[in-house]
């Protein structure tokens, strides 16, 4: 089953005594593992096996009882590998004989759950859920969802922002919300910049059209890296937003005239928009590689070299890297 038919079931209150939520978005299968838990029973009830707890007689033995102190037993399973067949058969049917008790397994992978998906079926009163990862359009719409819930009030832009500051990873975004719950105004891509990722008083925005223009200016790199941001994750920053360029370059020269929507899910502000595409557009299909490249062996050196002093290095590369496009 996929998420928009679960999700049909659930606006249907429709309940199961067994699920298994697997698949590539590790924030669904953890916010819809929530979701069905919560309303199951309260937090105080709800048991969770992490990883290597797995212990399959004390499981199965709970299942079989019912709470003291609660009419509601649920317990959660995460694991990145797949559990026996019969380990799963028996915790189903325990929860049939004791519907008192449910269970909730979160497969973190996509591959290795496939095969165990096959075992709940609507016969057994389960039912296993599959979640792709969302599109960036859906994405945003649970970045918003999540922040309404934290009582943040955002620009959409802003949220566009954190979700691609974190290169389209939807569990970093929606746990950065965090850091924003203290802030009365409205939140801004520059109160992103400024909370989220440690950037000070510079637009990480404008840190990167410089960069990537040739612009670069001493100052800002100095105030950036000072602001103790990490240098692997600015290097990644920098990766992702050539790699944006790179797309728009390449779709423009197939198709005529860059489509924001199709090249990026969504659509920035127009003044945002009509500046990547003019830089995109402006930069040699060549260069891209040489860029790209570069920024991969900066961050290989920074994850296996341990002797080096990561600020200056990060400076001196990125110093560097502006002569790669002149």
């Amino acid at each position: 089953m996929y998420k928009n038919e679960f999700d049909k079931l659930l606006s249907q209150n429709k309940t199961f005594n067994a699920y298994l939520f697997y698949g590539q978005s590790t924030y669904l299968i953890e916010h819809y593992c929530d979701l069905v838990a919560n309303q199951i029973c309260s937090k105080e009830d709800i048991e969770k096996i992490y990883f290597d707890e797995y212990d399959f007689k004390y499981i199965y033995d709970k299942l079989l009882q019912s709470s003291l102190f609660s009419s509601n037993n649920v317990i959660v399973i995460k694991t990145h590998k797949k559990l026996p067949k019969k380990d799963v058969e028996n915790f189903i049917s325990a929860c049939n004989a004791n519907p008192d008790s449910t269970i909730i397994i979160c497969g973190m992978d996509d591959s290795e759950f496939k095969t165990m998906g096959e075992w709940f079926t609507p016969k057994k009163n389960s039912v296993s859920v599959r979640f792709f990862t969302p599109y960036p359009s859906e994405a945003i719409v649970l970045i918003e969802q999540e922040a309404k819930k934290l009582n943040i009030k955002a620009e959409i832009t802003a949220l566009q922002h954190l979700y691609n500051m974190h290169r389209q990873d939807l569990a970093l975004a929606c746990n950065d919300l965090k850091k924003l719950t203290n802030i009365d105004d409205v939140v801004t891509p520059k109160v992103i910049d400024q909370q989220c990722f440690g950037f000070g008083n510079v637009s990480i925005e404008d840190f990167l059209f410089d960069l990537v223009s040739c612009n670069l200016k001493e100052k800002d790199l100095n105030d950036i890296l000072d602001e103790g941001v990490n240098e692997v994750y600015l290097i990644n920053q920098i990766t992702s937003f050539v790699q944006q360029l790179f797309m728009i370059a390449s779709y423009t020269r197939i198709a005529g005239q860059p489509n924001a929507k199709e090249i990026l899910g969504f659509v920035p502000p127009k003044q945002v928009w009509e500046k990547r595409a003019r830089l995109a557009i402006g930069i040699k299909l060549e260069n891209y590689l040489k860029m790209l490249n570069f920024l991969n062996e900066v961050e290989l050196n920074l994850k296996t070299k341990s002797s080096l002093d990561h600020n200056s290095y990060v400076q001196a590369s990125l110093r560097k890297f502006s002569t790669l496009i002149r």
